[in-house]
């Protein structure tokens, strides 16, 4: 296959899938809008952060598949590349340890103060007094909203630090994270408000959708107690920005933020974000996943995902997609008594 592959990606990967008879085009820095000109050709392609915009999708002469080459899906039209027949796939769970790594890592410096105090020695300021004042980890209740890969991971170790982890009680969850929760000691509660009252540190770990949108909301926010702590290092939609620098103002409520609601698309650029500006916030530039063990696993998983599909027959999907049947009913409307088998070309 000719596969573009748009984002950075690890050399040997890509020399991978080169010594797999793959023709591979390594164009790192492409944008969304050149997306449409050059994908011209090319039968798969790979992103991490770069926008797949309908108008790409359309202007594909014979894409068939698009990895994301991480866990969510949101920066990709995937009802686009349904209707065209192309498949869309991510790479779940291979970079949980990452986000859960930073996660942690915004908990511990909104506790003490770590940005504040590194920026004051840098200037020659002293102020031992000042920063002496931290509450600490342990002991505190850290709600986690969403106990997938990137959830669970984290409530694994901020319970090693010895808070009280709580979530919501969903009774669809697999064996395997109801025994991970159980083991340690997670309290659960019926509702998303009960859990911001009950717990002083929330953290959110979904996906982008419409029922996430906005779930930080002013409602919710009232729920908080004085000065609790917001994480979420998950989507920038999920948050209601204005209702949040609100809620520092008015009720000392603090953020650990990796994620924005109108980030730069791009790697580098300007931003000119309050929320981002606002001194409750100690934010970072979404690299939540962009640990160098993360992104071999992940690339490490999208080569497997490129060999599945490559290899299998025509009507089946690859690994981790998320829009088998559309594609499936796509392809059936145009090629109604298609029976093709084999691998893909």
């Amino acid at each position: 296959m000719r596969i573009l592959v748009a984002d950075a990606f690890p050399d040997e990967y890509r020399a991978e899938l080169t010594a797999h008879g793959h023709d591979c085009t390594y164009v790192p820095d492409t944008t969304g809008s050149e997306l449409p000109r050059t994908l011209t050709g090319h039968d798969a392609l790979i992103v991490r952060s770069t926008t797949v915009t309908a108008d790409a999708v359309e202007a594909a002469d014979s894409l068939r598949l698009v990895i994301r080459a991480g866990s969510g899906t949101n920066t990709i039209d995937v009802d686009a590349a349904a209707r065209h027949g192309v498949h869309v796939c991510n790479v779940p769970g291979r970079n949980a340890v990452a986000v859960a790594e930073l996660t942690m890592g915004l908990l511990l410096a909104l506790d003490r103060n770590i940005p504040d105090n590194v920026a004051d020695l840098r200037a020659g300021h002293w102020d031992k007094k000042r920063y002496s004042r931290a509450r600490g980890i342990h002991g505190r209740k850290v709600g986690v909203v969403g106990l997938g890969r990137i959830g669970l991971t984290f409530a694994e170790r901020v319970a090693a630090f010895g808070a009280g982890v709580h979530a919501l009680a969903n009774p669809n969850r697999d064996e395997q994270t109801r025994e991970r929760a159980r083991a340690i000691g997670t309290v659960f509660v019926d509702s998303l408000d009960e859990l911001a009252r009950s717990c002083d540190v929330l953290s959110f770990h979904v996906p982008a959708t419409a029922g996430t949108r906005l779930m930080v909301d002013r409602h919710l926010l009232a729920q908080l107690p004085p000065g609790a702590i917001v994480l979420n290092t998950s989507r920038g939609d999920l948050v209601d920005e204005d209702a949040l620098i609100d809620a520092m103002e008015s009720n000392g409520v603090r953020a650990g933020l990796d994620v924005y609601a109108d980030e730069p698309a791009a790697g580098t650029g300007t931003v000119d974000s309050r929320l981002a500006k606002h001194p409750n916030v100690y934010g970072t530039h979404h690299i939540g996943a962009s640990t160098e063990q993360a992104q071999h696993a992940v690339a490490a998983e999208v080569v497997r995902i490129v060999t599945a599909f490559a290899s299998a027959a025509p009507s089946d999907a690859p690994p981790h997609c998320v829009n088998p049947d559309a594609v499936e009913r796509a392809v059936a409307a145009s090629f109604p008594t298609s029976t093709s088998s084999g691998g893909r070309p």
